[in-house]
């Protein structure tokens, strides 16, 4: 079987496990995850015994399996585990995985290389992100209304249909995490949390939104084509930093987009300190310090998150509080390890403690850490100056952003030094969970 074969076999059973998504609407959770239990030990260790291995790829069919088959129920199983009460989201997630994963793949071998690669991922064509939008959006919609036994409303169309076109870029991002979790647990978070939004509370706030429209599309161009000429982003990263930073300036006003714009220029002048220091021992970061859209992505994504959660909630305060700290530990992690890859005299592996040269992953500094201290201590002020958070929120802003940041230490000492997950991904980890612990530190959540 030539390699196309191969793959297309491979996706159409990828496809095909969709179908079981419908039965959730019987199931109770308990037995969700028992059948996703069952899958996991069939894919793990049955069906390379009956030919499975003829949809492995690569040298997976000597090693015996196939780490994207077996990661395929592991991440349903997730889902039924950290959505028990909501097996629609289960569903709906499940619905961008099969459909929209598996179909975008199937497109873009159809269209063999017409329609154009993506700019910013030119192993990914806009042919497949299309797909991945259509279908993920109409098979994540299905199975919610099927499995929540409700009739199509707007109410939760349009948000999930606009999960499916965020995921469908998601997904095509060269994050370094197997497609199954990224497009399964990450669509089925933000499904939870765009379902979260009040519809009622945007309707009433629409005229403020559509009144940001303007100044941020024109502010985000002018900064966005001046980082360009500057080499602090590439084209890719140009386009998708002005779409994060539009929605974040509309859904958070000037304030939530001023938190983005000091990430950015602390991010890009740490990055430029040093930079022959960097250079000589290997450090520095790649194209120039040019960022892309992956690491817009990484670096805004959970910030925007954050501004929508803010714009439909009735109580925004906790979701500006976690845009605030977000930005926090982006800013702390990035001059952390530019500062000290940059001036780090004696730098350790997080795990252990034992020393390690400059810029090895998952390693630590004394002056690293204190750059990054520093650097969120400069946000959650702004933030504060902002009317964004309060006088007290202050420091538990700057101590979520060091757990933030210490966690992606961990993930780089664990994972990225085996290459099971890359700098984006954690990048967007961290910042992700920066938040979420600031809000948890100061709202009890």
């Amino acid at each position: 079987m030539s390699s196309i074969g191969r793959e297309m076999a491979r996706k159409g059973v990828h496809v095909a496990m969709g179908g079981f998504a419908f039965l959730l609407v019987w199931l109770t959770p308990w037995q969700a995850a028992l059948l996703a239990c069952g899958a996991l030990v069939h894919n793990l260790f049955v069906l390379p015994r009956y030919g499975g291995r003829r949809i492995f790829r690569g040298t997976a069919s000597e090693r015996g399996h196939d780490l994207g088959i077996v990661l395929y129920p592991a991440s349903i199983l997730a889902l039924v585990l950290i959505f028990p009460g909501h097996l629609e989201i289960v569903a709906a997630a499940w619905g961008l995985l099969a459909f929209g994963d598996g179909m975008a793949t199937v497109a873009g071998i159809l269209a063999r290389g017409r329609g154009g690669s993506l700019p910013w991922n030119p192993q990914k064509s806009w042919v497949g992100l299309l797909a991945f939008a259509a279908f993920g959006g109409a098979g994540s919609a299905t199975l919610y209304g099927w499995t929540l036994g409700v009739t199509m409303e707007a109410a939760w169309l349009l948000p999930l249909l606009l999960v499916a076109a965020v995921m469908a870029v998601v997904e095509s991002l060269p994050l370094g995490l197997d497609d199954n979790i990224v497009v399964s647990v990450g669509g089925g978070a933000l499904l939870y949390a765009a379902l979260s939004i009040d519809p009622q509370v945007l309707v009433e706030r629409k005229d403020v939104f559509v009144g940001r429209v303007l100044a941020a599309v024109a502010v985000n161009l002018l900064l966005g084509v001046a980082a360009w000429k500057a080499g602090s982003v590439d084209r890719s990263g140009l386009l998708h930093g002005v779409v994060l930073g539009t929605a974040i300036w509309v859904f958070a006003g000037a304030g939530g987009f001023l938190m983005l714009f000091a990430f950015f220029f602390l991010g890009s002048a740490a990055t430029r300190v040093g930079y022959g220091t960097k250079i000589r021992e290997g450090t520095a970061q790649e194209k120039g310090g040019a960022r892309g859209a992956a690491n817009a992505w990484a670096n805004a994504g959970a910030g925007a998150l954050f501004a929508l959660l803010a714009a439909g909630s009735a109580e925004p305060g906790p979701y500006w509080l976690a845009l605030v700290a977000a930005f926090a530990t982006a800013t702390a992690d990035t001059l952390g390890s530019e500062i000290g890859q940059a001036y780090g005299r004696r730098t350790y592996l997080v795990t252990t403690f034992r020393p390690v040269p400059r810029g090895t992953d998952g390693a630590v500094s004394l002056e690293g850490t204190l750059a990054g201290v520093a650097g969120s201590l400069v946000v959650a002020l702004l933030g504060w100056g902002m009317g964004l958070i309060s006088p007290a929120a202050v420091a538990w802003v700057v101590l979520a952003a060091w757990i933030g940041t210490t966690l992606e230490s961990y993930l780089g000492a664990l994972l990225e030094r085996r290459a099971r997950i890359d700098n984006e991904a954690q990048n967007f980890l961290n910042t992700l969970v920066g938040g979420v612990v600031a809000m948890a530190l100061v709202h009890g959540l």
